[in-house]
């Protein structure tokens, strides 16, 4: 028998490997966090405030009328303070006077509160006095504190030709690569384990042949000899044609799933979902009239005149929003194309006249044989948005949600019951045919919901 060489050295040498990889990376980790840490500390030290809470008190008390780079209903605050003291020498207890009563400044005849006053327009701007100095020192120390870095920017730098590396990137490469070499140590064992192997079974004189398959019939031809198999299988196949052609021509101009891409990409997770805004806070007619309604851009401008760009959550755009491209760039990229609709300049606050319609793409669309009022479901019925429309406050892009089938609607009737609660529409004829049906609850269906001519007139 021939002597097999012992090949543990190979192991003992990935495993070390291994463990130096792991504890290279840890350090790096860990000096990363402390560079950032330190960043952090060294910022807030220097800016005399905390950017954080005042982060916080700006966007509750200031964010309505003032941006921080550019003019909105009153001026930006960007360097607030270095600037007043630069350009108009005024220091740190005009701003404290100023933020606490303006009104009263103005009043008292301060020539640069009125001179604020006079070039926006004389828009009085609200009193806080209930914030403290100490809350103003943290909203100026927001105001001067660098911009943040655009959270999208770490994801996507890895992506650009010739950009810079992020911060953790050496980390990534070097668990990248310790995985890569991990690879190649496991392939080329199993290439010597083969190896070995055929040579114990060659040293041994074992011979692997490979056995013989008998010679059968090819079973599509003792398919094809058996009359009673090729009648079952025809009869088969004429019943699953027909049960698949009457399912398409059942779905012809059912459009559930429908998702168009519209003109501007409107974000229902972030209006309806993030931002809470009520249905029928824009699609006000559904109140009133058979139909929802599309919103005036008017509507969409009672928010974004002050709202000129998307900042995103806190946390920053999920990894599935920055896949497909749903940045911060992109959505107020998108609030540019209101403005060029409306008419609307942003640097001098007004209407230019010069606008264009947006030509939305109609998802929910019922035939013209059926009739269907939103008012009488939404105002009288009391029923929610969602039930016919889906969540939409989880879409991202809008689409159908319901079949919106014949079939679909009457189950619909047949189930739901009519709700009386603080609704006296119903009360009289509710008590009259529940004493008739011996029930203590009425269904649509009950009510007449089935009738032909209530649907088709």
């Amino acid at each position: 028998m021939k002597k097999v060489l012992y090949r543990s050295q190979i192991s003992t040498l990935f495993s070390i490997f291994l463990v130096g990889s792991l504890l290279l990376s840890n350090n790096l980790i860990a000096q990363d966090q402390a560079a950032a840490e330190a960043a952090v500390t060294e910022t807030d030290a220097s800016l005399g405030g905390d950017p954080v809470k005042g982060k916080q008190l700006f966007n509750q008390n200031c964010a309505a009328c003032h941006a921080l780079d550019r003019k909105m209903t009153g001026p930006a605050l960007a360097n607030v303070e270095t600037r007043l003291a630069e350009e108009e020498g005024l220091d740190k207890e005009w701003l404290y006077s100023w933020i606490k009563n303006s009104a009263g400044m103005i009043s008292s005849g301060d020539a640069y509160a009125n001179k604020i006053y006079a070039e926006y327009n004389q828009a009085a701007m609200t009193a806080f006095p209930t914030l403290s100095n100490e809350d103003i020192d943290n909203i100026l120390a927001y105001t001067a504190a660098p911009p943040p870095a655009p959270v999208q920017a770490v994801a996507t730098t890895a992506q650009v030709p010739g950009g810079a590396a992020p911060s953790s990137g050496i980390t990534n490469e070097v668990i990248l690569g310790a995985l890569v070499l991990v690879f190649g140590l496991l392939v080329m064992m199993l290439i010597l384990v083969n190896s070995t192997l055929r040579r114990i079974a060659e040293a041994n004189g074992v011979v692997v042949e490979k056995a013989k398959a008998e010679k059968r019939m090819p079973i599509w031809k003792a398919f094809v000899k058996n009359q009673f198999l090729v009648l079952c299988s025809v009869i088969f196949l004429l019943l699953a044609s027909a049960y698949y052609a009457y399912g398409w021509m059942m779905q012809i101009g059912v459009d559930q799933g429908y998702q168009p891409i519209q003109p501007i990409h409107y974000s229902h997770k972030i209006h309806a979902g993030d931002n809470k805004i009520e249905c029928k806070y824009c699609h006000s007619s559904s109140r009133v009239s058979k139909h929802s309604g599309i919103p005036s851009l008017n509507v969409c401008m009672n928010c974004h005149k002050s709202i000129y760009e998307y900042k995103g959550n806190p946390e920053g755009p999920s990894a599935e929003d920055l896949a497909n491209g749903y940045t911060n760039e992109f959505y107020t990229a998108e609030i540019k194309k209101l403005y060029k609709a409306v008419g609307w300049n942003e640097e001098e606050q007004r209407y230019t006249g010069e606008s264009k319609p947006v030509e939305w793409v109609r998802i929910h669309n019922l035939p013209d044989l059926a009739y269907f009022n939103h008012s009488q479901h939404v105002s009288v019925a009391g029923i929610e948005c969602q039930t016919c429309h889906g969540p939409v406050e989880e879409m991202e892009i809008m689409y159908q949600y319901a079949p919106l089938t014949m079939g679909w609607c009457i189950n619909c009737h047949r189930e739901t019951e009519v709700n009386l609660q603080d609704n006296e529409y119903y009360e009289k004829i509710h008590k009259a045919l529940s004493e008739k049906y011996g029930v203590e609850k009425l269904t649509a269906a009950q009510l007449g919901g089935l009738e032909c001519g209530k649907c088709h007139y």
